[in-house]
């Protein structure tokens, strides 16, 4: 089912989304924001460009875009996947509690800001290029692993991991020139740590037709909390 959006507001779009079978296109979006928000057992593919809030509290549909996106994807969502074939906005997995989101291009500022994990979820994000300042800012949980594909320099912005205490980070190679807080710990990530991601890794180069070999052979640095992280104490049960 095709379902054109040109001149219609989101909660429209919603309304039909609700009623349509479980595969749509959406056309001609342009800015229209909360697009799948709450969304279940859907497949949406999206062509334009949809606003703000992008598959907020999604609940287990599929949405694909074919293009850029603007800010506060994901947001709080719960399980589904997001797949992006181009650039995201700020704020991307804002809150995030369970799904994946996959990104071929760059994010912006703000990245998994308070990412987390919910019972038995575990949320997972793939930045395929570069990602802004203060990725991982309060990190609680869940994966987010940045490629850095295409970059010629630094993989992230500044502030990386600011108030992270936990979750996982895994930057592709070293992480020459990025200053991380004095409240995590950055190492090399083993080869069980490369295991865990594996299957993420596949999913982005199936999803956008990328060499599996030059990411399955790169070394990997991994960020995790430090033990003694002070907002570990603040935010987490002991």
């Amino acid at each position: 089912m095709t379902i054109d959006t040109k001149g219609i507001g989101y909660r429209e779009i919603n309304n039909l989304l609700r009623c349509a079978d479980s595969e749509i296109k959406l056309t001609s979006c342009m800015g229209q924001r909360f697009i799948g928000a709450g969304i279940s057992d859907k497949s949406i593919e999206i062509e334009g460009i949809p606003g703000n809030a992008l598959g907020a509290y999604l609940n287990g549909a599929t949405i694909t875009v074919n293009g850029n996106v603007q800010d506060a994807v994901g947001d709080t969502m719960n399980s589904g996947e997001i797949i992006i074939r181009g650039n995201a906005g700020d704020a991307v997995g804002y809150a995030m509690r369970g799904g994946k989101i996959f990104i071929k291009g760059n994010a912006g500022y703000r990245a998994g800001i308070h990412m987390k994990a919910f019972k038995d979820k575990t949320p997972v994000m793939v930045i395929g290029g570069t990602a802004g300042s203060f990725l991982g800012e309060y990190q609680a949980g869940g994966i987010i692993i940045v490629l850095g594909l295409g970059a010629d320099g630094r993989k992230t912005g500044y502030f990386p991991c600011t108030g992270m205490h936990g979750g996982k980070m895994f930057i592709k190679g070293n992480c020459s020139g990025i200053d991380f807080p004095a409240g995590v710990d950055v190492k090399e990530a083993s080869s069980a740590d490369i295991e865990e991601i594996k299957p993420y890794l596949l999913e982005y180069c199936s999803r956008f037709e990328y060499n599996e070999d030059e990411l399955l052979t790169a070394s990997y640095s991994l960020i995790t909390p430090d033990s003694k992280n002070p907002y570990k104490q603040m935010y987490v049960a002991n």
